[in-house]
């Protein structure tokens, strides 16, 4: 039954895999109803993931696709939306180089993945805190979580994150130093890529792999796989992934004194990404081409000197419009989980009101059923603790109801919400002796009448022996 239930998974998983890949171009608005609809943690895994798409070419667009996700999630209690636009978020602020965000949203990630104990959410998350910690250079730490990544990752079926998690360890263990484990895990993110079929960074896996070579010291093998990376990143038609492997081929080649062959790919790194969104990314082979000519061509020198300096002062000011963008964001999401936490609170306040109308309706058809009742004998004092409690809970009723317009009107100052609730009070006060004065004295009078009647009762009882006691003498 294990095995059957556990295959009977993996085929869910594929179908939604190919109902994701079908709602790729759909915007995150448009996924939230076949999200919230689906009651499978594993398809909203990936029906959430499909909409998370854009980080590499548009971050900040992405955290606004991200913060709808963790919104929704947030609202309906959906931890595997929150998990992943938690996530999302990360990422993107990695993207645009805030490192401490980045982690920040990714250890908010890891502890509401924690709570799951879904071993794809874990697997995500461990991998997004993976290369928080490249960046901070903190390699065995970035180590440590890789490694759980892929634990986990090796639970469930091959998915991206089960791809990008070797792929991460391999490129800490490179930035590490330690060329043999680099080349192990990537190497292994490379089979699970071509097992799977999933291949959205199969150019990065190929230049990790040309890198990993140079390092080395295989030159022909470093160069065939950066050679593969431009022909991957060509073929999912990519100018980002098509000037790192030409920039790193460029300077591969700068570096072993191959001017001629540095020059030729520096040009094709600077023509692909020109009049793209990635045309900043021309810096480096600029910064190159100005150094490779400035002994033999001041023209080109000067040339690629102003080219760098052009995209040098566009990625600055890029950058302050990103970070402006950012500041909105964050701004939009504060908002948001406001408007949240006062969805929930009102959400509260609604049961609560029902929660004290339910008791007073209990007390008050107590108090009716004692003072009415035609056969039952209470207490005068029973009357006057349940018209306190009835009292008690009329005020918090109307302090439910009136809250949130008292607080309005006295924009929550401490001194002046308390001066309206003894102003509700004092109201109610007299209403409630006046109620309790009347209930009190119809209760005496019931009580005197029930004992008027008992007390007759009982002498017509004794009365009739007597009678008829009499009636025998004569």
């Amino acid at each position: 039954m294990k095995h059957r239930s556990n295959t009977l998974t993996a085929l869910a998983c594929v179908l939604v895999l190919l109902q994701a890949s079908s709602a790729f171009a759909q915007s995150m608005e448009e996924l939230l109803p076949k999200i919230q609809a689906e009651k499978n943690d594993s398809a909203r895994f990936y029906l959430g993931f499909s909409g998370l798409t854009v980080s590499e070419t548009n971050p900040v667009l992405d955290m606004h696709n991200a913060d709808v996700l963790l919104v929704h999630g947030q609202m309906t209690g959906d931890k595997v939306s929150q998990v992943l636009g938690l996530l999302c978020l990360g990422y993107d602020y990695r993207e645009c180089g805030s490192t401490a965000k980045a982690l920040e949203y990714n250890i908010k990630g890891l502890a509401l993945a924690e709570e799951t104990g879904d071993p794809r959410l874990l697997s995500a998350a461990y991998a997004g805190i993976t290369t928080n910690y490249l960046d901070l250079q903190e390699y065995p730490t970035a180590i440590a979580y890789g490694r759980k990544s892929m634990a986990n990752a090796a639970k469930v079926e091959v998915n991206f994150f089960t791809v990008v998690g070797p792929l991460f360890l391999g490129e800490t263990y490179l930035a590490a130093g330690k060329l043999d484990s680099a080349l192990i895990f990537t190497q292994q993110a490379y089979e699970l890529t071509m097992s799977s079929g999933i291949k959205d960074y199969l150019g990065a896996i190929y230049g990790q792999l040309g890198m990993i070579q140079a390092r080395m010291g295989d030159p022909k093998l470093a160069e065939s796989y950066m050679q593969l990376a431009v022909e991957e990143g060509y073929r999912i038609g990519s100018a980002k992934y098509i000037n790192l492997p030409y920039t790193a081929l460029a300077e591969y080649h700068a570096a072993a004194g191959r001017n001629d062959s540095a020059i030729v790919y520096a040009k094709k790194a600077i023509d692909v990404v020109q009049g793209t969104p990635f045309s900043t990314m021309v810096m480096k082979p600029a910064q190159l081409l100005t150094e490779l000519y400035r002994n033999t061509a001041v023209d080109s020198a000067f040339k690629y000197s102003e080219m760098y300096k052009t995209a040098n002062d566009s990625l600055y000011n890029f950058k302050a419009i990103q970070q402006t963008q950012l500041m909105t964001f964050e701004e939009d999401a504060r908002q948001q989980e406001l408007a949240v936490v006062k969805a929930q609170e009102d959400e509260q306040r609604h049961a609560n009101i029902q929660y004290a109308l339910i008791a007073l309706g209990i007390v008050v058809f107590i108090l009716l059923f004692l003072v009415l009742s035609r056969s039952y004998i209470a207490s005068a004092k029973v009357i006057s603790f349940l018209s306190v409690v009835a009292l008690l809970i009329v005020f918090e009723f109307l302090n439910l109801v009136l809250h949130p317009v008292i607080g309005s009107i006295t924009h929550h100052t401490p001194w002046l919400m308390l001066l309206a609730l003894v102003c509700i009070a004092a109201l109610l006060v007299p209403l409630h002796h006046r109620l309790e004065k009347w209930a009190t004295t119809r209760l005496v009078e019931k009580n005197v009448e029930l004992r008027l009647a008992k007390a007759k009762k009982t002498v017509e009882a004794l009365e009739k022996p007597a009678m008829a006691t009499v009636t025998d003498d004569h």
